[in-house]
This record gives C-alpha cells, structure tokens and sequence, in this order.
C-alpha cells in the first residue's frame, strides 16, 4: 500500500502481532472467520439491480445499469459487460477526490475478471440482433464506510446486484428492438464469491480489518464458483506464498467461500 495507509499506531501493530502468535485477532475471531454478512437489494429503484453489502463495519453498495448498444467486434454475438469502482472521499478520509487510482483500478479488474471468468453473465443470452445490438451491463460500485476488506465486500455486491436484477422483455422487428414492459432476471450462469486471504509473519487471516491491512506482508483473492472452481486470483503485497501457504490459502478460500454463498439473496427466475 501507499504511505498515506500508513497510519496504524505502533502499540495497534504490535498488539495484532502478539495475539496472532497465539491464533487470536484483535476483534475476538479465529484467524479463519469471518465478519458478519447482511445483504439488502432492490435498495435503488431507478437501477436494473442493487445491492447493498454489510461486511463487519464495512459497506458498499454495487448498481446494475443495462442499455442496448453494439457489442465489440471481437465478440460480436455476445453481450457487453463493464465493471467500475471508485473509493470516494465519502468512505475514508484516506480515499482522495480525482481520477481513478491503482487501487481503484485493480478492484474493478478484479470484480470483473471474476464475474467474467466464472461466467457469471450468460452473455450469449445478451445478443439481441447478433453482430448489431446487444445488452451492455454495467456494474458500478462504491463504498460507503471503509474498514477492510473492500476486494470481498464489492464483489458480493456486484454478484448480489447481478442476482436479483432484470432486464426489458425484447421484441425484435427487422433492425428495431421494441422494449416491453414485462422484465426478465439477467441471465446467470454460475455464482462466484470472492475470498481475500491476509498474510501477516506466517499466519493466514480471512477477511482482514483495516488495522490488519496495515499489517500485511501480503494478501491473496480467490474467486470460486459454486462447483469450487478457482476462477479467478489476485495477489498483492510485497511479500510472497510459499507453495504450501498458497495450497493452505486455497483450501481456506474454498472453504470459506461456501460458508459466505448462504447468505446471497435468490437468484430470479
């Protein structure tokens, strides 16, 4: 991280060290749980889905914007998806007005290589007049209150979002889409949840605080679908996995990661 994180006293670093050293988080949990979950939907009406997530004291909120445009021309026949997130003063007064950052960067590309690797969004189902007219989905995300952990709050967000959002019945005439005003659920194909696993000395911690972020040597996301395939992974920080902390992180993601996918809202349809 940037110096500006750098602002976890030294009696708060040491304490997190201390009590690691016997298995214990500064907040009371066991270096494997994590914080509690609450999601609420369908918060925005104006938007085609929304959720707002609840991770500990963490919250973001994630909307669904859908609009009929041309689809690439490397992918003509398949619909449009685009992530963005943006930290907001609003959040932190660490977060800083401006142009998106690294960090904004890399939780957008996050977001969207795990919702796109999984296959989320069955895009196929988004080509309205193939090689012409598509279904473009955008998913913005913002964070509310920062304490940690915005890697996993901001993709059950999006997935949330995604869950429970519709889109206009089509009625195709020649070149022209007609929009009804039945709506239809976005078309989902599998279910991903993001685990960030922290690594500080040599013990692996779920769901890092922000006081733990500041304490990191470095932290590995996981994105796994409901058939516990790893579809996406991030790592960041300075220090490195051993081939036995990665395989031990990977266990605890997928571990984790079925314990987290109770709490989604339905799915539609």
């Amino acid at each position: 991280m940037s110096d500006k994180y750098q602002v976890i006293s030294i009696l708060k670093k040491d304490a997190i060290l201390q009590l690691l050293k016997k298995n214990e988080r500064i907040d009371g949990r066991g270096l494997e749980d994590f914080r509690e979950i609450e999601i609420f939907t369908n918060i925005y009406n104006k938007a085609e889905g929304s959720a707002r997530v609840h991770l500990g004291d963490t919250k973001v909120v994630a909307g669904v914007k859908a609009s009929i445009g041309i689809p690439f021309p490397d992918t003509p026949n398949v619909g449009v998806q685009v992530v963005n997130a943006e930290l907001i003063p609003l959040a932190s007064p660490l977060f800083e007005a401006g142009p998106p950052g690294e960090e904004d960067i890399e939780l957008s590309r996050v977001v969207d290589r795990g919702i796109r690797s999984s296959e989320m969004i069955d895009n196929k189902k988004l080509a309205l007049i193939p090689g012409k007219k598509v279904w473009m989905i955008f998913i913005d995300i913002y964070p509310l209150d920062y304490h940690g952990n915005l890697m996993d709050a901001f993709g059950l967000a999006a997935v949330s979002a995604l869950l429970t959002g519709n889109l206009y019945e089509t009625e195709i005439n020649e070149d022209d889409i007609i929009l009804k005003e039945n709506k239809i659920p976005i078309p989902i194909n599998h279910v991903p949840i993001f685990v960030t696993i922290g690594k500080i000395q040599n013990k692996l911690i779920v769901d890092p605080t922000f006081e733990e972020e500041m304490v990191l040597d470095a932290k590995i996301t996981y994105t796994i679908d409901e058939n516990n395939n790893i579809c996406g992974i991030q790592k960041s920080g300075t220090a490195g996995f051993t081939i036995d902390e990665l395989i031990m992180a990977r266990d605890i993601a997928i571990e984790v990661a079925a314990k987290i996918r109770k709490y989604l809202p339905l799915k539609k349809g």
